[in-house]
C-alpha cells in the first residue's frame, strides 16, 4: 500500500509559478475564487460565501495533508509568492491502488497564458515521481471543454463517461473521466 507523508510539506517551483503550502493568509483570494461564477461554472460544488467559509475549505485541505489522504498546492507566481492565483492537487488519494484524483482552479485573469498546464504537467510529475503513483484522474463536467483540452493535451486519455451520475443543485449532471498511467 502507498505509503505518503508530506512533511515537511514539498514546494515546487517551476519557471513561472510556485507551488507552495495552503495557509489561511490565503483565504482572501479562496473566497474570490470559489466563489466567482466564471471559476465555479463547472465545479459542481457549493460555492463559498464568507470568509470563514473559504478559511473552513483551507484547513480541510491541510487536515487532509496531515492524514496523507490529499495534498493541494496554493498557486502563486514567482514574483509575488504570496498571492495565490489558483490551486491544484490530489484531493482524493486511494493509497491500496497507488491511485489519485486530480483537481484545480485558477483565476480567470490568468486564463489562456499556460500556466495551469505548466502547474499540472508539474504535479504530474511529482505524482508519478516522489508520490509513486501508478494511475492519475480526473473527473470534469463534460461542458467544461477548456479542462477536457488541457487534459488531453498533458497526455490524459477520456476513459468513461458516465451519464446522470452526479446529483447537484437538484440535476443530475454527467462526468466524464480521464486518466494517465505511469510510464
Amino acid at each position: 500500500m502507498l505509503e505518503l507523508n508530506f512533511s515537511p510539506f514539498p514546494e515546487i517551483m517551476t519557471s513561472r509559478l510556485l507551488l507552495r503550502r495552503m495557509v489561511l493568509k490565503d483565504a482572501p483570494e479562496i473566497l474570490l475564487l470559489r466563489s466567482d461564477e466564471t471559476v465555479m461554472r463547472y465545479i459542481d460544488r457549493e460555492r463559498a460565501k464568507t470568509t470563514e467559509d473559504a478559511e473552513a475549505f483551507v484547513q480541510l485541505i491541510n487536515e487532509s495533508l496531515e492524514t496523507g489522504n490529499g495534498i493541494t498546492w496554493a498557486m502563486a507566481l514567482c514574483d509575488q509568492p504570496q498571492t495565490l492565483i489558483g490551486t491544484i492537487g490530489f484531493w482524493r488519494i486511494i493509497k491500496q491502488h497507488y491511485r489519485a484524483e486530480v483537481g484545480y482552479m485558477l483565476n480567470p485573469v490568468y486564463w489562456n497564458k499556460g500556466i495551469m498546464k505548466e502547474a499540472l504537467q508539474t504535479v504530474i510529475d511529482y505524482g508519478f515521481g516522489p508520490m509513486r503513483l501508478h494511475s492519475i484522474e480526473a473527473h470534469i463536467n463534460p461542458g467544461n471543454i477548456a479542462s477536457a483540452i488541457l487534459l488531453e493535451r498533458t497526455g490524459f486519455t477520456r476513459e468513461a463517461y458516465f451519464k446522470e451520475d452526479y446529483f447537484f443543485r437538484g440535476e443530475f449532471i454527467d462526468t466524464a473521466i480521464y486518466s494517465m498511467l505511469s510510464k
